[in-house]
Protein backbone atom coordinates (compact mmCIF):
# COMPACT_ATOMS: atom_id res chain seq x y z
CA UNK A 1 0.00 0.00 0.00
CA UNK A 2 1.26 3.39 -0.89
CA UNK A 3 1.78 5.64 2.42
CA UNK A 4 -0.21 8.76 3.14
CA UNK A 5 0.82 12.26 2.63
CA UNK A 6 3.40 13.28 5.38
CA UNK A 7 4.18 16.82 6.69
CA UNK A 8 2.75 18.69 3.12
CA UNK A 9 -0.77 20.50 2.98
CA UNK A 10 -1.71 19.79 -0.77
CA UNK A 11 -3.29 23.24 -0.54
CA UNK A 12 -0.68 25.18 -0.20
CA UNK A 13 3.13 25.88 -1.30
CA UNK A 14 5.73 27.66 0.48
CA UNK A 15 4.53 31.00 0.37
CA UNK A 16 7.58 32.83 1.37
CA UNK A 17 8.78 31.00 -1.97
CA UNK A 18 6.02 32.17 -4.07
CA UNK A 19 6.11 35.67 -3.06
CA UNK A 20 9.74 36.02 -3.43
CA UNK A 21 9.48 34.77 -7.48
CA UNK A 22 6.28 36.30 -7.74
CA UNK A 23 7.79 39.96 -7.24
CA UNK A 24 11.26 38.91 -8.97
CA UNK A 25 9.02 37.46 -11.71
CA UNK A 26 6.96 40.74 -12.04
CA UNK A 27 8.72 43.73 -11.20
CA UNK A 28 11.40 45.08 -14.32
CA UNK A 29 13.01 48.28 -14.29
CA UNK A 30 12.09 50.34 -17.18
CA UNK A 31 12.92 49.48 -20.88
CA UNK A 32 13.88 51.25 -23.39
CA UNK A 33 11.28 53.62 -24.61
CA UNK A 34 8.96 52.56 -21.16
CA UNK A 35 7.92 49.76 -22.75
CA UNK A 36 7.21 46.95 -19.61
CA UNK A 37 8.25 44.37 -21.88
CA UNK A 38 11.81 43.79 -22.69
CA UNK A 39 12.47 43.80 -26.56
CA UNK A 40 13.08 41.28 -29.06
CA UNK A 41 16.94 42.19 -30.30
CA UNK A 42 16.55 39.88 -33.32
CA UNK A 43 19.52 40.37 -34.62
CA UNK A 44 22.75 38.26 -35.66
CA UNK A 45 25.36 40.77 -35.01
CA UNK A 46 25.98 44.03 -33.39
CA UNK A 47 28.63 46.80 -34.58
CA UNK A 48 30.71 49.06 -32.81
CA UNK A 49 31.31 52.90 -32.93
CA UNK A 50 34.68 52.43 -33.25
CA UNK A 51 37.59 50.41 -33.31
CA UNK A 52 38.81 50.92 -29.12
CA UNK A 53 35.02 49.34 -28.07
CA UNK A 54 35.73 46.44 -30.53
CA UNK A 55 39.31 45.91 -29.38
CA UNK A 56 38.29 46.60 -25.93
CA UNK A 57 35.26 43.74 -26.19
CA UNK A 58 37.33 41.08 -27.62
CA UNK A 59 39.76 41.40 -25.09
CA UNK A 60 37.30 40.92 -22.20
CA UNK A 61 37.55 44.54 -21.06
CA UNK A 62 34.44 45.78 -21.81
CA UNK A 63 30.72 43.39 -21.88
CA UNK A 64 28.95 44.19 -25.24
CA UNK A 65 27.21 41.88 -27.26
CA UNK A 66 28.90 40.74 -30.69
CA UNK A 67 27.59 37.90 -32.33
CA UNK A 68 23.81 36.35 -30.96
CA UNK A 69 25.68 33.02 -31.34
CA UNK A 70 27.37 34.17 -27.68
CA UNK A 71 25.14 37.25 -26.21
CA UNK A 72 21.92 39.03 -27.34
CA UNK A 73 20.41 41.57 -24.66
CA UNK A 74 17.01 39.47 -24.80
CA UNK A 75 18.79 36.13 -24.39
CA UNK A 76 20.54 37.82 -21.41
CA UNK A 77 17.40 38.94 -19.45
CA UNK A 78 16.55 35.61 -19.33
CA UNK A 79 19.64 34.11 -17.83
CA UNK A 80 19.63 36.94 -15.29
CA UNK A 81 16.25 35.83 -14.14
CA UNK A 82 17.32 32.02 -14.15
CA UNK A 83 20.29 32.90 -12.14
CA UNK A 84 18.22 35.17 -9.50
CA UNK A 85 16.05 32.76 -9.14
CA UNK A 86 18.32 29.91 -8.67
CA UNK A 87 20.32 32.12 -6.56
CA UNK A 88 23.45 31.92 -8.59
CA UNK A 89 25.84 34.51 -9.72
CA UNK A 90 25.51 33.48 -13.36
CA UNK A 91 23.15 31.78 -15.82
CA UNK A 92 23.35 30.56 -19.71
CA UNK A 93 20.48 29.86 -21.99
CA UNK A 94 20.12 27.18 -24.31
CA UNK A 95 18.45 26.08 -27.54
CA UNK A 96 17.27 23.12 -25.43
CA UNK A 97 17.83 21.13 -22.00
CA UNK A 98 19.82 18.81 -23.83
CA UNK A 99 22.22 21.85 -25.48
CA UNK A 100 22.39 22.43 -21.40
CA UNK A 101 23.13 19.06 -20.12
CA UNK A 102 25.73 18.28 -22.90
CA UNK A 103 27.94 21.90 -23.08
CA UNK A 104 27.52 21.70 -19.22
CA UNK A 105 28.86 18.29 -18.98
CA UNK A 106 31.82 18.09 -21.53
CA UNK A 107 32.73 21.56 -20.05
CA UNK A 108 34.09 19.47 -17.07
CA UNK A 109 34.45 16.17 -17.86
CA UNK A 110 37.12 14.71 -20.83
CA UNK A 111 38.56 11.81 -22.10
CA UNK A 112 39.26 9.01 -19.24
CA UNK A 113 37.23 10.84 -16.58
CA UNK A 114 34.46 9.15 -15.39
CA UNK A 115 30.76 10.36 -14.19
CA UNK A 116 28.62 9.53 -11.31
CA UNK A 117 25.07 9.80 -12.10
CA UNK A 118 21.69 8.83 -10.80
CA UNK A 119 19.50 6.10 -12.13
CA UNK A 120 16.15 6.98 -14.15
CA UNK A 121 17.47 10.15 -15.18
CA UNK A 122 15.77 11.36 -18.06
CA UNK A 123 16.09 9.36 -21.17
CA UNK A 124 18.02 11.58 -23.37
CA UNK A 125 20.58 12.31 -20.93
CA UNK A 126 21.09 8.53 -20.74
CA UNK A 127 21.57 8.11 -23.98
CA UNK A 128 23.80 10.95 -24.62
CA UNK A 129 25.77 9.08 -21.84
CA UNK A 130 25.63 5.88 -23.41
CA UNK A 131 25.42 6.75 -27.25
CA UNK A 132 28.69 9.69 -27.25
CA UNK A 133 30.62 9.61 -24.49
CA UNK A 134 31.93 5.68 -24.47
CA UNK A 135 33.30 7.18 -28.21
CA UNK A 136 34.93 10.22 -26.22
CA UNK A 137 36.40 7.91 -23.41
CA UNK A 138 34.18 9.14 -20.67
CA UNK A 139 32.83 6.21 -18.49
CA UNK A 140 29.39 7.29 -16.59
CA UNK A 141 28.74 4.56 -13.46
CA UNK A 142 24.38 4.69 -12.18
CA UNK A 143 24.04 4.37 -8.84
CA UNK A 144 20.57 4.95 -6.76
CA UNK A 145 20.73 8.11 -5.34
CA UNK A 146 18.09 7.64 -2.71
CA UNK A 147 21.28 5.25 -1.02
CA UNK A 148 23.68 8.18 -0.43
CA UNK A 149 26.28 4.84 0.88
CA UNK A 150 25.77 3.58 -2.69
CA UNK A 151 26.92 6.98 -4.03
CA UNK A 152 29.72 7.79 -1.76
CA UNK A 153 30.68 3.79 -2.88
CA UNK A 154 31.08 5.41 -6.34
CA UNK A 155 32.47 8.56 -5.88
CA UNK A 156 35.75 7.87 -5.44
CA UNK A 157 37.67 9.14 -8.42
CA UNK A 158 35.10 10.27 -10.39
CA UNK A 159 34.91 13.96 -12.18
CA UNK A 160 30.96 15.00 -11.63
CA UNK A 161 28.35 13.37 -9.44
CA UNK A 162 24.73 13.82 -11.85
CA UNK A 163 21.31 14.59 -9.60
CA UNK A 164 18.10 14.54 -10.78
CA UNK A 165 15.50 15.06 -7.89
CA UNK A 166 13.12 13.89 -8.19
CA UNK A 167 14.26 11.28 -11.08
CA UNK A 168 12.19 10.78 -13.95
CA UNK A 169 9.48 8.50 -14.19
CA UNK A 170 10.14 6.81 -10.83
CA UNK A 171 10.45 10.14 -8.52
CA UNK A 172 12.53 9.08 -6.52
CA UNK A 173 14.22 11.80 -4.17
CA UNK A 174 18.53 12.32 -3.02
CA UNK A 175 19.27 14.30 -0.07
CA UNK A 176 20.94 17.33 -1.78
CA UNK A 177 22.60 18.88 0.80
CA UNK A 178 24.48 15.09 2.10
CA UNK A 179 25.50 14.24 -1.62
CA UNK A 180 26.89 17.38 -2.33
CA UNK A 181 28.50 17.53 0.70
CA UNK A 182 29.94 14.20 -0.32
CA UNK A 183 31.24 15.03 -4.01
CA UNK A 184 32.88 18.41 -2.16
CA UNK A 185 34.91 16.46 0.21
CA UNK A 186 36.57 14.83 -2.88
CA UNK A 187 36.44 17.85 -5.27
CA UNK A 188 33.44 16.63 -7.60
CA UNK A 189 31.57 19.02 -9.57
CA UNK A 190 27.92 18.29 -9.09
CA UNK A 191 25.46 18.70 -11.33
CA UNK A 192 21.34 18.72 -10.86
CA UNK A 193 18.49 18.61 -13.23
CA UNK A 194 16.30 21.26 -11.65
CA UNK A 195 13.46 20.97 -14.10
CA UNK A 196 10.55 19.43 -11.99
CA UNK A 197 10.63 21.61 -9.10
CA UNK A 198 12.03 24.66 -10.74
CA UNK A 199 13.69 27.09 -8.36
CA UNK A 200 10.41 28.23 -7.14
CA UNK A 201 10.13 25.23 -5.67
CA UNK A 202 13.43 23.67 -5.14
CA UNK A 203 16.84 26.06 -4.75
CA UNK A 204 19.57 23.45 -5.04
CA UNK A 205 22.35 25.93 -5.06
CA UNK A 206 21.62 26.50 -1.42
CA UNK A 207 22.22 23.19 -0.70
CA UNK A 208 25.64 23.07 -2.18
CA UNK A 209 25.07 21.94 -6.00
CA UNK A 210 27.57 23.85 -8.31
CA UNK A 211 25.66 23.65 -11.79
CA UNK A 212 21.82 23.55 -12.02
CA UNK A 213 20.62 22.30 -14.88
CA UNK A 214 16.93 23.12 -16.59
CA UNK A 215 14.76 22.14 -19.67
CA UNK A 216 13.31 25.15 -19.77
CA UNK A 217 10.75 24.07 -22.21
CA UNK A 218 8.86 22.57 -19.42
CA UNK A 219 7.60 25.07 -16.37
CA UNK A 220 10.06 27.85 -16.98
CA UNK A 221 8.03 28.34 -20.03
CA UNK A 222 4.68 26.96 -19.30
CA UNK A 223 3.07 27.55 -22.60
CA UNK A 224 4.41 24.27 -24.67
CA UNK A 225 4.97 26.56 -27.76
CA UNK A 226 9.45 26.79 -26.71
CA UNK A 227 12.17 24.22 -26.60
CA UNK A 228 15.16 25.45 -24.40
CA UNK A 229 17.42 24.87 -21.38
CA UNK A 230 19.52 26.95 -18.99
CA UNK A 231 22.48 25.96 -16.50
CA UNK A 232 23.09 27.97 -13.48
CA UNK A 233 25.75 28.16 -10.97
CA UNK A 234 28.73 30.22 -9.75
CA UNK A 235 30.53 32.98 -12.43
CA UNK A 236 33.26 30.72 -12.46
CA UNK A 237 31.74 27.76 -13.41
CA UNK A 238 29.32 29.72 -16.40
CA UNK A 239 32.78 31.09 -17.67
CA UNK A 240 34.13 27.73 -17.96
CA UNK A 241 31.25 26.63 -20.05
CA UNK A 242 31.40 30.17 -21.82
CA UNK A 243 34.99 29.38 -22.82
CA UNK A 244 34.90 25.48 -23.24
CA UNK A 245 31.99 24.44 -25.05
CA UNK A 246 28.86 27.14 -25.40
CA UNK A 247 29.94 28.71 -28.20
CA UNK A 248 31.77 26.06 -29.91
CA UNK A 249 29.04 23.39 -29.96
CA UNK A 250 26.54 26.26 -30.97
CA UNK A 251 23.20 25.74 -29.01
CA UNK A 252 22.29 28.90 -28.08
CA UNK A 253 19.17 30.80 -27.37
CA UNK A 254 17.19 32.61 -29.68
CA UNK A 255 15.81 36.15 -28.90
CA UNK A 256 12.48 35.33 -29.69
CA UNK A 257 12.10 31.91 -27.68
CA UNK A 258 14.00 34.01 -24.74
CA UNK A 259 11.40 36.52 -24.94
CA UNK A 260 8.47 33.56 -24.76
CA UNK A 261 10.39 32.36 -21.84
CA UNK A 262 10.21 35.38 -19.79
CA UNK A 263 6.75 35.74 -20.40
CA UNK A 264 6.29 32.09 -19.32
CA UNK A 265 8.22 33.08 -16.00
CA UNK A 266 5.86 36.11 -15.35
CA UNK A 267 2.95 33.56 -14.06
CA UNK A 268 5.72 30.79 -13.34
CA UNK A 269 4.50 31.12 -9.39
CA UNK A 270 0.91 31.55 -10.19
CA UNK A 271 0.64 28.41 -12.26
CA UNK A 272 2.75 25.76 -9.96
CA UNK A 273 0.54 26.18 -7.43
CA UNK A 274 -2.41 24.59 -8.85
CA UNK A 275 -0.55 22.04 -10.47
CA UNK A 276 0.78 21.22 -7.51
CA UNK A 277 -2.94 21.16 -6.10
CA UNK A 278 -4.63 19.50 -9.03
CA UNK A 279 -1.47 16.74 -9.40
CA UNK A 280 -2.02 15.98 -5.62
CA UNK A 281 -5.86 16.06 -5.90
CA UNK A 282 -5.32 13.01 -8.50
CA UNK A 283 -2.75 11.10 -6.83
CA UNK A 284 -4.74 10.60 -3.55
CA UNK A 285 -7.76 9.23 -6.06
CA UNK A 286 -5.75 7.37 -8.12
CA UNK A 287 -4.03 6.25 -4.74
CA UNK A 288 -7.15 4.75 -3.22
CA UNK A 289 -8.05 3.28 -6.69
CA UNK A 290 -8.71 -0.22 -6.90
CA UNK A 291 -7.11 -1.07 -10.51
CA UNK A 292 -3.79 1.04 -9.12
CA UNK A 293 -1.01 -0.50 -7.23
CA UNK A 294 1.08 1.87 -6.79
CA UNK A 295 1.63 5.83 -6.91
CA UNK A 296 4.75 7.30 -7.57
CA UNK A 297 5.21 10.96 -6.06
CA UNK A 298 7.66 12.54 -3.85
CA UNK A 299 4.62 13.52 -1.74
CA UNK A 300 4.22 10.23 -0.22
CA UNK A 301 8.37 9.77 0.53
CA UNK A 302 9.55 9.92 3.99
CA UNK A 303 13.01 9.97 2.35
CA UNK A 304 15.77 12.91 3.60
CA UNK A 305 15.43 14.82 0.04
CA UNK A 306 12.05 16.03 0.60
CA UNK A 307 12.94 18.25 2.98
CA UNK A 308 14.71 20.68 0.32
CA UNK A 309 11.47 20.57 -1.41
CA UNK A 310 8.86 23.97 -0.70
CA UNK A 311 6.08 22.37 -3.38
CA UNK A 312 5.59 19.76 -6.03
CA UNK A 313 4.87 19.46 -9.63
CA UNK A 314 2.24 18.25 -11.62
CA UNK A 315 4.08 15.14 -12.74
CA UNK A 316 4.45 12.08 -11.43
CA UNK A 317 3.36 8.43 -12.05
CA UNK A 318 1.59 5.57 -10.80
CA UNK A 319 1.14 1.72 -11.70
CA UNK A 320 -2.16 -0.19 -12.57
CA UNK A 321 -3.26 -3.81 -11.88
CA UNK A 322 -2.56 -6.81 -14.68
CA UNK A 323 -6.60 -5.86 -15.20
CA UNK A 324 -6.09 -3.35 -16.90
CA UNK A 325 -5.33 -3.03 -20.68
CA UNK A 326 -2.78 0.18 -20.71
CA UNK A 327 -3.26 0.73 -24.85
CA UNK A 328 -6.99 0.72 -24.42
CA UNK A 329 -7.12 3.31 -20.76
CA UNK A 330 -5.02 5.98 -22.70
CA UNK A 331 -7.05 6.13 -25.57
CA UNK A 332 -10.16 6.49 -24.01
CA UNK A 333 -9.34 9.82 -21.92
CA UNK A 334 -10.24 12.57 -23.81
CA UNK A 335 -8.06 15.67 -21.39
CA UNK A 336 -5.26 13.50 -21.51
CA UNK A 337 -3.56 13.53 -24.37
CA UNK A 338 -0.60 11.09 -25.67
CA UNK A 339 2.26 13.01 -25.71
CA UNK A 340 5.84 13.47 -24.39
CA UNK A 341 7.46 16.74 -22.16
CA UNK A 342 5.11 18.06 -19.60
CA UNK A 343 5.26 21.65 -17.86
CA UNK A 344 2.46 23.15 -20.07
CA UNK A 345 -1.36 24.19 -19.67
CA UNK A 346 -2.40 20.44 -21.39
CA UNK A 347 -2.69 17.30 -19.80
CA UNK A 348 -0.90 14.67 -20.96
CA UNK A 349 -0.13 10.99 -20.82
CA UNK A 350 3.21 9.19 -21.42
CA UNK A 351 2.67 4.72 -20.98
CA UNK A 352 6.03 3.10 -19.70
CA UNK A 353 4.83 0.62 -22.21
CA UNK A 354 4.98 2.28 -25.33
CA UNK A 355 8.24 4.19 -23.86
CA UNK A 356 10.01 0.61 -23.68
CA UNK A 357 10.01 0.31 -27.30
CA UNK A 358 12.26 3.37 -27.57
CA UNK A 359 15.66 2.95 -28.56
CA UNK A 360 16.65 -0.87 -27.95
CA UNK A 361 19.87 -0.67 -26.15
CA UNK A 362 19.72 2.68 -25.11
CA UNK A 363 16.58 2.89 -23.25
CA UNK A 364 16.63 4.01 -19.77
CA UNK A 365 13.23 2.57 -18.55
CA UNK A 366 14.57 -0.71 -19.60
CA UNK A 367 18.12 -0.28 -18.06
CA UNK A 368 17.20 0.32 -14.45
CA UNK A 369 14.01 -1.81 -14.64
CA UNK A 370 10.71 0.35 -14.71
CA UNK A 371 7.39 -1.51 -14.36
CA UNK A 372 5.66 -1.37 -18.28
CA UNK A 373 2.47 -1.06 -16.55
CA UNK A 374 4.03 2.62 -15.54
CA UNK A 375 2.08 5.62 -16.57
CA UNK A 376 3.06 8.99 -16.04
CA UNK A 377 0.41 12.02 -15.98
CA UNK A 378 1.10 15.31 -16.53
CA UNK A 379 -1.62 17.31 -14.87
CA UNK A 380 -2.30 20.53 -16.66
CA UNK A 381 -4.39 23.87 -15.65
CA UNK A 382 -8.10 22.24 -16.66
CA UNK A 383 -10.56 21.49 -14.22
CA UNK A 384 -9.50 18.99 -11.50
CA UNK A 385 -13.07 17.56 -11.50
CA UNK A 386 -13.01 17.20 -15.32
CA UNK A 387 -9.64 15.45 -15.38
CA UNK A 388 -10.83 12.99 -12.62
CA UNK A 389 -13.98 12.12 -14.74
CA UNK A 390 -11.74 11.42 -17.59
CA UNK A 391 -9.87 9.09 -15.48
CA UNK A 392 -12.73 7.01 -14.15
CA UNK A 393 -14.36 6.36 -17.39
CA UNK A 394 -10.99 5.44 -18.66
CA UNK A 395 -10.65 2.78 -16.02
CA UNK A 396 -13.97 1.14 -17.14
CA UNK A 397 -13.47 1.28 -20.06
CA UNK A 398 -10.03 -0.75 -19.83
CA UNK A 399 -10.89 -3.32 -17.55
CA UNK A 400 -10.00 -7.04 -19.30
Amino acid sequence: MNEQLTSFDPGIADQDYLAEAATLLAHDEPFPGGAVVPPIYQTSLFTFANYAEMADTFAGRRRQPIYSRGDNPTVMEFEARVAALEGADAARGFSSGMAAISATVLAFVGAGERIVAVRNCYGDAYRLFERLFPRLNIKVDYVDGSDPDAVAAALPGAKLLYLESPTSMMFELQDIAHLTRLAKEQGIITTIDNSWATPVFQKPISHGVDLVLHSASKYLGGHSDTVAGAVAGSATHIGRINEQTYSSLGGKLSPFEAWLLLRGLRTLPLRLPHHMKSGLTLAERLKAHGQVERVNHPAYSNHPGKATLAGYAGLFSFEVTEDIDIPAFVDALKFFRLGVSWGGHESLVVPAKASLEQTPGLNSMARFGVNPRTIRFNVGLESVEDLWADIAQAFDKAKK
